[in-house]
């Protein structure tokens, strides 16, 4: 367990963010950390989100939602509103498809024209344990370089544009942007991340939910930049569409290759997922400067998930470990 509490600032969106959450969320109850922020991205342009994005011109909320619910309390008055947060609407008219909070969100966003604002008051509403931020205020397409997409020249290399595009395609992804290529960061983002003792990538869509914060100019200086201390979380698996094929080292690899000046202080690997690559993990982690932490993560359910507990004891270890690093006298 860490000596003092922390501050830490996860980056991501949908399940894999949430998961993170759920974790971190467990460390500020045992106040192992005393300030969480979520930096959340908003590209999606598929279901409920997008089409409250295309109707309304906001920030897709979907992946902020998910977000806010993951940090409401292990109590009635936080299970309860979680649910109704992500309850979505069946039924056969217009309203089908959309979840209470898409619309709550969006309809706060028109209420007080400040997506952070916002933001806090449903936060504020779900007695969260933590901030919700998004990593733009502008809504962003993410594309991708494709390769095996044209049957007649595999090795073409194809452009394919929008979040669900990217995570559906059937090619191998070589690179992504955004577009525009310089959105409006948040500024409260920056400055969480400018006093942060910790920055947290992962787990998540390596390329539509990770990688996309490092490709904001202004998030991404503030990330290379900051003294915080910087935990890569992997995937316990590929993902059918954005990483087929992948395994942990594949992760890495990829997430250097779109930002090679990223410090990088720990690697955060589930033991089991790298059994077969732990070999090329340790050599990209090392070239990296970081250390490589694998342990027990995963559900054990079968299904490549995290456990919140077991994420929250491992980031409460790594947090611990680098304090006692910190405080131990030189020699």
């Amino acid at each position: 367990m860490s000596e003092r509490a922390q501050s830490v600032v996860a980056f991501g969106g949908g399940h894999g963010l949430s998961a993170s959450l759920g974790a971190l969320r467990q460390l500020v109850h045992d106040l192992v950390v005393d300030d969480l922020t979520a930096v959340v991205t908003v590209a999606d342009n598929g279901g409920s989100s997008g089409r409250l994005r295309s109707e309304f011109g906001v920030l897709p909320p979907g992946d902020l939602r998910m977000a806010l619910a993951a940090l409401c309390g292990d109590h009635q008055w936080g299970d309860t509103w979680a649910r109704v947060l992500q309850h979505r609407f069946a039924g056969q008219g217009e309203i089908r498809g959309h979840t209470i909070g898409n619309l709550l969100i969006v309809g706060l966003w028109e209420q007080l024209g400040d997506p952070v604002a916002a933001l806090d008051w449903v936060g504020r509403l779900l007695g969260t344990s933590g901030r919700v931020l998004p990593m733009a205020l502008t809504p962003i397409d993410i594309t991708a370089q494709v390769r095996g997409v044209d049957p007649a020249d595999p090795d073409a290399l194809t452009s394919v544009r929008g979040q669900v595009e990217v995570a559906t395609t059937d090619g191998i992804i070589t690179s992504i942007a955004l577009e525009p290529a310089e959105p409006a960061p948040c500024p409260e983002a920056i400055d969480a991340v400018q006093v942060a003792d910790w920055l947290v990538l992962g787990p998540g869509s390596w390329f539509t939910s990770v990688i996309p914060h490092l490709m904001v100019p202004a998030l991404r200086e503030a990330i290379v930049t900051s003294d915080a201390r910087v935990v890569v979380t992997l995937n316990l698996g590929e993902q059918a569409g954005e990483t087929p094929g992948f395994d942990a080292a594949d992760h890495l690899a990829v997430l250097a290759e779109h930002a090679p000046d990223l410090r990088v202080h720990t690697v955060l690997a589930d033991a089991d997922s790298v059994r077969d690559d732990l070999e090329d993990l340790e050599r990209i982690a090392s070239a990296l400067g970081a250390e490589l932490v694998v342990a027990d993560v995963a559900r054990g359910d079968g299904t490549p998930r995290h456990d919140p507990v077991k994420l929250a004891a491992a980031y409460s270890r790594i947090m611990g470990a680098a304090d006692r690093d910190e405080q131990a006298p030189s020699r």
